[in-house]
């Protein structure tokens, strides 16, 4: 089983970036927290992370039929990109998405997930252990398709 995780703009500042809402965890000591999580259960995972909207596109589009699941963070592309909602939409890829903070208790404008109504699931508001709960999810889906 393969699968990828994405992770949209600003991503690349964790650690350093508002610290009390995201934590000091970096987005590479969380990817390798997945990545080991993933290798521990026989799964290969692959990882990305772009500040542009259509270079996110293209890889979701690239994963029809490499990938098996996709664990994405749209972060702020979240409230706003139909473009990445078309994309999972349209790769046919099971996909979960997952948030750092709970965007519920945030900004009104993040309440609303353009992309959350075309994934199976999400997981937000537990720091980056909801990345380990996100891929958890996506593989307990993927087992049972």
């Amino acid at each position: 089983m393969k699968i990828l995780l994405v992770n949209g703009p600003n991503l690349k500042a964790l650690g350093t970036r508002e610290p009390a809402i995201y934590g000091h965890e970096t987005l590479d000591q969380i990817v390798s927290r997945v990545k080991a999580a993933a290798a521990a259960t026989g799964v290969a995972l692959d990882a990305v992370q772009s500040d542009i909207e259509g270079e996110l596109v293209a890889v979701i589009n690239a994963a029809r039929g490499v990938y098996d699941g996709i664990v994405i963070n749209p972060a702020a592309y979240t409230h706003t990109s139909v473009a990445l909602r078309d994309a999972i939409a349209a790769s046919g890829v099971t996909t979960v998405e997952v948030h750092l903070s709970n965007t519920h208790k945030r900004e009104g404008f993040r309440h609303a997930s353009l992309t959350a109504p075309v994934c199976v699931g999400q997981v937000m508001g537990f720091g980056g252990a909801g990345y380990l709960l996100a891929l958890d999810g996506l593989l307990d889906v993927l087992k049972t398709k």
